[in-house]
């Protein structure tokens, strides 16, 4: 009797940790979308955004720009958030970083003067 409610209850367990692996697995595949912008009144910007991509953090950085800017991308696995930073050069200005995760609210903040940072993370 305590051998069967012992099995019972391992056949259980076992039966609970394949839904899991199997809830992980499909959230590891569905792709999200993710929308990098960059708005103000600042010129001059240097502009980094990460994200993860299956597994592996991805990094990019575009220097000297002038505000709007846009960037939109696909990824895909279990770890998806990265960061966005806009900085201001020696001439300052206002920048305000956004991104936003499939249709989710978005994470955004504000820098104003010089060589100040907007930080987007968390997302």
């Amino acid at each position: 009797m305590l051998l069967g409610l012992l099995l019972l209850l391992l056949g259980g367990c076992a039966a609970l940790f394949a839904v899991f692996v199997g809830e992980v697995s499909e959230e590891a595949a569905r792709p999200a979308r993710i929308a990098y912008a960059a708005t103000g009144s600042a010129s001059g910007v240097a502009i980094t955004y990460s994200t993860w991509r299956d597994g592996n953090l991805s990094t990019s950085q575009v220097g000297d720009r002038t505000l709007p800017w846009t960037k939109e991308i696909t990824t895909k696995g279990f770890v998806k958030g990265g960061s966005l930073v806009v900085t201001l050069g020696p001439d300052g200005g206002t920048a305000t970083c956004s991104v936003t995760v499939d249709d989710s609210a978005p994470i955004t903040a504000t820098a104003t003067g010089p060589f100040a940072s907007a930080v987007c993370n968390g997302f």
